[in-house]
């Protein structure tokens, strides 16, 4: 039984007319879970906006915002109320008066246990590229060890983070892109996370070499029309053949991302002409 059930039956919870559009954006999101759990989102919601009132991010927005955005990229991966309650509270023991025990209080000891996991993570300190290998990997991986939703947790809140990195310094964008794709796009990638790994990757290496990411991006654009109908006469073929011998399956294609083909370019010492797997 959940940690969280015994206090689900609370006040009746606001409207859906009286939300904030991002809190209705996460709602939406978080359709599969049953109403009442959704309802605790909303408490929860409610818990933060209190603890960081005053706050805004560095664009001028509540900060709340942004919590809500990483619970909401954490609800569209569908997991579980404890992870996205925890999610919404996740930078409040650091940045806020309300403490461990306050939100183990009111949301259970799992939320808060992860809260306090998130704050951990928080704390390290990325210097340089073997340090960040050598021992804040390290600390991550034994962070994923004792609950896999506390680093969930950490890569919604970086990749909400990627989302918005305008607001931010010319040197801060420059660390943070590169911790995301030294560190979080690897973690990302070893939990199958792909589609968060691909926008963690796009997002920072746009960031750090903007001019090369758009010639990268212009020239996946403009493949030749020769090569796309080829593949898709090769994928028509494929299906064809697979139904014919009874197999049930998905075919599922990709484009190469400017990050993907930009490191291969790098590592095999070929020009963007010679990289022939882009789709």
């Amino acid at each position: 039984m959940s940690q969280l059930e015994p206090i689900v039956a609370g006040p009746t919870p606001t409207p859906d007319a009286e939300l904030p559009p991002y809190v209705r954006t996460l709602d939406e999101a978080a359709r599969y879970l049953p109403e009442g759990q959704r309802a605790l989102l909303i408490r929860a919601w409610r818990a933060g906006a209190a603890a960081h009132s005053g706050q805004t991010r560095k664009s001028g927005e509540p900060y709340i915002t942004h919590p809500i955005a990483a619970a909401t990229i954490l609800a569209e991966q569908g997991v579980d109320i404890e992870t996205l309650v925890a999610a919404i509270l996740h930078d409040t023991i650091e940045d806020t008066p309300l403490t461990r025990d306050g939100i183990a209080e009111e949301f259970g000891v799992t939320v808060a246990e992860l809260v306090e996991g998130v704050t951990k993570l928080d704390k390290l300190q990325f210097q340089d590229r073997q340090e960040a290998a050598a021992e804040s990997f390290r600390k991550m991986m034994l962070a994923m060890a004792r609950d896999l939703r506390v680093i969930l947790i950490k890569l919604a809140d970086r990749l909400h983070n990627m989302r918005t990195l305008g607001a931010q310094s010319a040197e801060a964008r420059t660390r943070i892109a590169r911790e995301t794709l030294e560190i979080y796009a690897p973690i990302a990638q070893r939990l199958g996370m792909n589609l968060i790994k691909a926008e963690l990757q796009d997002l920072g290496f746009r960031a750090l070499h903007p001019w090369r990411h758009a010639v990268l991006a212009r020239c996946i654009r403009t493949q030749p029309m020769v090569r796309r109908e080829a593949l898709a006469k090769i994928e028509a073929r494929l299906a064809q053949r697979l139904s014919k011998e009874g197999f049930q399956f998905r075919l599922v294609s990709r484009v190469k991302s400017p990050w993907s083909i930009y490191t291969k370019m790098r590592a095999e010492g070929k020009t963007v002409a010679q990289v022939m797997d882009v789709f």
